[in-house]
């Protein structure tokens, strides 16, 4: 990506004009460039949110916009890409109460980063232009990888986002709902079908269905399972009903007490349609 910043601004400063950041952005670039998490995580929640345009491949209404920083004295700070999903713009959906979807993305970034896997990028609940939704930091992909062939692999990323899904009870894990980055990483976006309290997974990563979980997959899983009685269980109760949490608690007993991948379920399917 072209350095887009000035030789002697503060990173993720722009030097662009309006204009030429939104034609940026349009062409799918984050024009910040890389962002440390807790500095994303501040601008997706301090900056203010404006809208560039709408995604119109996706189902509901999301919007991808700028969040633009600005310090006291009125001095221009970091400028992001980000995608916006407002609460009002949500379809109803069968099997999910209207207007929660936000919500739940918001605490599948809770999850992912309690993992210390940070497998979903920073993601905030905060108010915008249509009213208050989901923000978070778009994500540049690597356009040479094809993600067809990334599913099929047996990569330890992949591997952990099939753990993450399997706690998340992700019913939506499409192909193009991972995104394939340039240092390498392979990150989840699109969280919003999680969290059910009946068992919904749905996902093309079965590759290791029914294989046990290593030592290192069973000590994160562990650590969210202690994590749940405390600060993350405190995040997912301001997000979740007292059910979900509950029914998030028992996947992951359920995942320490087998110690492996879960195996489709035969009387649901078990990929999402399409599954690209």
């Amino acid at each position: 990506m072209a350095d887009l910043t000035e030789d002697n601004a503060p990173r993720g400063v722009v030097s662009l004009t309006r204009e030429e950041m939104e034609a940026v952005a349009l062409e799918g670039r984050q024009v910040a460039g890389p962002l440390g998490r807790e500095t994303a995580l501040r601008v997706l929640r301090e900056g203010e949110l404006v809208v560039v345009g709408r995604l119109l491949s996706a189902s509901n209404a999301t919007f991808f916009g700028l969040v633009e920083e600005r310090h006291s004295d009125g001095r221009p700070g970091i400028v992001a890409s980000c995608v916006y999903k407002p609460i009002r713009g949500e379809r109803p959906l069968r099997d999910f109460p209207d207007g929660t979807l936000a919500c739940r993305e918001v605490a599948a970034h809770a999850v992912s980063e309690a993992s210390g896997w940070d497998l979903i990028p920073p993601t905030v609940m905060r108010d915008g232009p249509f009213g208050e939704g989901m923000v978070q930091l778009w994500m540049e992909i690597d356009e040479s990888i094809d993600v067809m062939v990334v599913v099929g692999d047996d990569s330890p990323e992949l591997r952990r986002m099939a753990v993450l899904d399997a706690v998340l009870n992700n019913a939506d894990r499409k192909g193009g709902h991972l995104l394939p980055l340039s240092d390498g990483r392979i990150l989840g976006v699109d969280n919003g079908l999680c969290f059910a309290v009946e068992p919904k997974l749905r996902t093309v990563l079965w590759q290791w269905r029914g294989l046990p979980l290593d030592d290192h997959e069973v000590a994160v899983v562990a650590h969210l399972r202690e994590l749940i009685e405390t600060s993350l269980g405190e995040q997912l109760r301001e997000l979740l009903t007292p059910a979900e949490v509950a029914a998030t608690t028992r996947r992951i007993d359920g995942l320490l007490r087998h110690r492996r991948f879960p195996l489709p379920d035969p009387n649901r399917p078990a990929v999402p349609w399409p599954p690209f």
